[in-house]
C-alpha cells in the first residue's frame, strides 16, 4: 500500500460502523471501561476518545508502538486484541458507550456512599 492510499484509509470517515465483538473483546472493553470508572477518568476519557475518533488508526498504531511498557500493566494477548479492536473506527464508539453506561451505575452508588 502505497503512503497516499494509507493515508486515506488512515482518516477515512466510512466505514463508521462497528464490528460485531467477540465474547473475550466484550469481556475486555468491559474490564476497560470499568477501570476508567473506577479511576474515576470517565469524563476525561470520553472527551478523549471523542476528540480522537477521526485519528482513532493512527492512534490504535502509537498504541502498538507503546505496548512493551503497555504490557507491564495489561496481559500481551488482551492488549493486542484491545490494539486491533480499536483500529475499527465504530468500535471507539462502543467503548465510549461501555464507560457511559458503567458510570451511570456507579453514579447511585457513590451517591450513597
Amino acid at each position: 500500500m502505497d503512503f497516499k492510499a494509507w493515508l486515506r484509509n488512515a482518516f477515512a470517515v466510512k466505514g463508521a460502523e462497528s464490528v460485531p465483538l467477540t465474547p473475550r473483546q466484550e469481556e475486555i472493553v468491559d474490564r476497560l471501561a470499568a477501570k476508567v470508572v473506577e479511576w474515576k477518568m470517565a469524563a476525561p476519557a470520553v472527551l478523549f476518545l471523542e476528540s480522537m475518533k477521526p485519528l482513532n488508526f493512527v492512534g490504535s498504531q502509537a498504541m502498538v508502538f507503546f505496548a512493551p511498557i503497555a504490557t507491564t500493566i495489561f496481559s500481551s494477548t488482551d492488549y493486542a486484541e484491545l490494539t486491533s479492536l480499536l483500529e475499527q473506527r465504530g468500535n471507539i464508539e462502543v467503548l465510549l458507550k461501555r464507560i457511559e453506561l458503567k458510570e451511570s451505575e456507579a453514579r447511585p452508588k457513590r451517591g450513597r456512599a
